[in-house]
Order: C-alpha cells, then sequence, then structure tokens
C-alpha cells in the first residue's frame, strides 16, 4: 500500500513550501522513499492550481481549510508542516512523525527555536525550504521518538509554587 503526506502551514501562508513540496524534484524525492500521494492544506497561501499538478509522479490534492486537520494528520504516514507551536504539538500529539519546514523570512524565527528543541529532543526532523529535497532524499524516520505524556501535576506544583499558593495533593 502507498504511504501518503500531509502537508499544512495552519492557519497563515508559506506558499514557499507549498511549491517546494509540490515541485518535480520533491514529489520524485517522495516517490522513492514509498510516498505515493500528497495532500496539501494551504490557509491563507495562494490557491494551488491542480491542472498544473497533473504531470507530477505522484497524487496531489490540495485544499485552504477545513474545520479541523485531525483526521488529514492521522491518515498520512508523514506530515511535513510549518513550525508553528500549534501544529507541531498537534501532529506530535497524534504520534505521527513530523517534518517542520522552517519558515526563513519571519523576522524573529521562535519556529526555528522550537524546531531545533523538538529536533534535539528527537521528536522531529526540520529543515528549510532550500533544504527540503535534500531532507527528503536522505529521510529516516527510525530515530525519531514519541512526544512524552504532560506532566501537569509538576506544572501545578511549579505555579502554586510561584504565587506562594498551597493545594491539597491528591
Amino acid at each position: 500500500m502507498e504511504k501518503s503526506v500531509f502537508v499544512t502551514v495552519g492557519t497563515t501562508s508559506f506558499d514557499d513550501l507549498i511549491e517546494a513540496i509540490s515541485s518535480k524534484e520533491a514529489t520524485l524525492a517522495l516517490l522513492k522513499k514509498g510516498y505515493g500521494s500528497l495532500l496539501m492544506q494551504y490557509g491563507r497561501g495562494k490557491e494551488v492550481d491542480l491542472n498544473e499538478k497533473l504531470s507530477l509522479p505522484i497524487k496531489v490534492d490540495a485544499y485552504k481549510y477545513k474545520s479541523s486537520i485531525h483526521e488529514d494528520i492521522i491518515n498520512a504516514d508523514l506530515i511535513i508542516s510549518h513550525a508553528g507551536a500549534g501544529s507541531c504539538l498537534e501532529v506530535l500529539g497524534a504520534g505521527k512523525k513530523l517534518l517542520v519546514v522552517v519558515n526563513e523570512k519571519l523576522m524573529d524565527n521562535h519556529q526555528f527555536e522550537l524546531a531545533r528543541k523538538l529536533h534535539h529532543d528527537k521528536h522531529l526532523l526540520y529543515c528549510t525550504c532550500s533544504t527540503l529535497v535534500e531532507t527528503i532524499t536522505n529521510l529516516d524516520l527510525s530515530s525519531l521518538q514519541p512526544l512524552p505524556e504532560p506532566k501537569t501535576e509538576l506544572w501545578a506544583d511549579d505555579i502554586t509554587a510561584h504565587f506562594g499558593l498551597s493545594y491539597a495533593k491528591r
């Protein structure tokens, strides 16, 4: 069975990512890795002309927004996403393999810091649009580890200590 890729830019626009991942070079790299379909959520970006994508070596589809992308995340074998915190956490929380593409055009690039930290902790891989094809070509998802369960009780302890409060532990 062919594997599938889901690309999301969240609620923003990231035309460079959509153009890079739907290029002939990137789709050939995906095909060589066993991926046969590509579904892109392009957000506020430029509408994708699917007629231009008919000659690509894999099946390509796209949409602007949905009320929820959860089903697309669950159904995909690989997620390629912008480096927004919400998108990263939703994908990792679903236990899916994630390749983050950092938008180098952002001024205060907190996305790069987030991607670097989550990569350091072995939860995702990251690249830029200019290194996307190379990253797909060398893609090895075997070292990625799931995001650990949140430790909400530790967070509650930190908050109560910070504010000098006390509460009864269960």
